[in-house]
């Protein structure tokens, strides 16, 4: 076999066919210089048999990423430096459509340029310090809308986009983090104040809970109760070892006390 291989590789190098190997990740798209021109369909991994006038064009199939620094301006006409990257791949289904529309040049003539048109009108929408610090995630989120949006049939995928670093004026950056700095002192006080009130609240409740507890104890202790439990204390008193005088009750209107000494046995 190993022998037959060489001998069918003398005899095609011998046509003056040639070999193409395509890379790990790749994929290809063939054209021919004496037939049809751009094939439509792809070439995949591997080493390829080219006979004379055909040639492959390679192509990038894995996730790559585009860094830029872009000048971009904020709500306020506020000039910005931003960091950003894109990540995006080949759409591999898409191979003849993209070498036939664009070409292999399809990162700069399409990627690059819409990327920066569509982070130009997202940015514009915010203020400094939204940009700087706290709405960072929703501008990247709006820019890979509206960039996947303007390359839909466009053979290619944006995975994601990236605001890697803000630059602004070092005059607004600082104003920016004391009005942040205020901005947490204000909220951590109104936190205290809640807290605070919730609980002078708690201890008003409470304090009408023991107000209307004591309302109801006061209705119930009549006369008659307290003579009651008097005798109650009384007999238990008398029942004791330890007793030494006994409270009976007495007086004009039957009230307590009446005292006498217990004798012992």
């Amino acid at each position: 076999m190993k022998r037959l291989g060489m001998l069918l590789g003398v005899l095609l190098l011998g046509s003056g066919c040639g070999f193409d190997t395509i890379p790990s990740g790749h994929g290809g798209i063939g054209f021919d210089s004496f037939g049809s021109g751009t094939l439509r369909e792809p070439y995949g991994e591997g080493m390829h048999v080219m006979r004379p006038g055909k040639s492959l064009i390679v192509y990038d199939l894995r996730v790559q990423e585009m860094k830029d620094e872009l000048s971009v301006l904020s709500n306020n006409g506020l000039d910005l430096r931003v960091d950003s990257s894109v990540r995006y791949r080949v759409d591999p289904t898409k191979l003849f459509e993209l070498h036939t529309q664009t070409g292999p040049r399809y990162a700069d003539i399409l990627i690059a340029p819409i990327t920066r048109s569509e982070a130009r009108k997202v940015f514009g929408r915010y203020a400094p310090e939204e940009i700087y610090s706290t709405k960072r995630e929703q501008i990247e989120k709006e820019i890979f809308d509206e960039v996947t949006r303007a390359l839909k049939d466009k053979h290619v995928v944006v995975e994601a986009i990236l605001v890697r670093d803000v630059t602004l004026p070092t005059a607004i950056r600082e104003a920016i983090s004391d009005k942040l700095a205020e901005e947490q002192r204000s909220q951590k006080m109104r936190f205290t104040l809640d807290k605070e009130r919730q609980e002078a609240e708690r201890r008003q409740i409470e304090a009408e809970g023991i107000a209307k507890y004591q309302t109801i104890v006061r209705q119930g202790l009549t006369e008659e109760y307290l003579r009651f439990k008097g005798i109650e204390a009384t007999e238990k008193l008398a029942a004791s070892s330890n007793a030494k005088v006994v409270i009976v009750g007495g007086g004009s209107k039957g009230n307590l006390p009446l005292v006498y000494q217990v004798g012992e046995k």
